[in-house]
């Protein structure tokens, strides 16, 4: 199923940066990305109690929590940023260097969380990242 996630990120992805590309032609980024965070929150709060997933709010231990209080910050700098980028600069290269997060993950992923670099992962991201450089020259 994870495939199927991350094929379904990436169109809904792409469909998010065409549609707020066209919105953010005449509104503020970080005031387009506080609206856009809120109508999130109220989405995911209602798929949450929809799928009864508030029952499980007191299984959250202190460092999970932690982590995810932190990640939604860097997610918050993530948009914040993707926003003042795509005001500015073409949706195709923005989302381009917006990309190159997957080389760093892999980067962070074997010092952080032990993940072995395999050759087809090296290799992948390697060509991730001359791809996005030879899009944005």
């Amino acid at each position: 199923m994870w495939i199927l996630y991350g094929i379904l990120s990436a169109i809904t992805a792409a469909i998010m940066t065409i549609i707020a590309k066209l919105g953010l032609k005449k509104i503020d980024p970080t005031l387009a990305t506080t609206i856009r965070s809120l109508i999130m929150f109220a989405f995911m709060f209602i798929t949450a109690l929809v799928l009864q997933k508030h029952k499980l709010l007191g299984q959250i231990n202190s460092s999970a929590l932690w982590a995810i209080i932190i990640s939604a910050i860097f997610g918050a700098l993530s948009w914040l940023f993707y926003f003042l980028a795509l005001k500015e600069g073409p949706a195709s290269k923005v989302a381009a260097l917006d990309r190159l997060s997957l080389a760093l993950v892999v980067v962070m992923a074997i010092f952080f969380l032990s993940e072995k670099l395999t050759w087809q992962t090296g290799v992948g991201a390697l060509l991730m990242t001359i791809g996005a450089a030879i899009m944005i020259i």
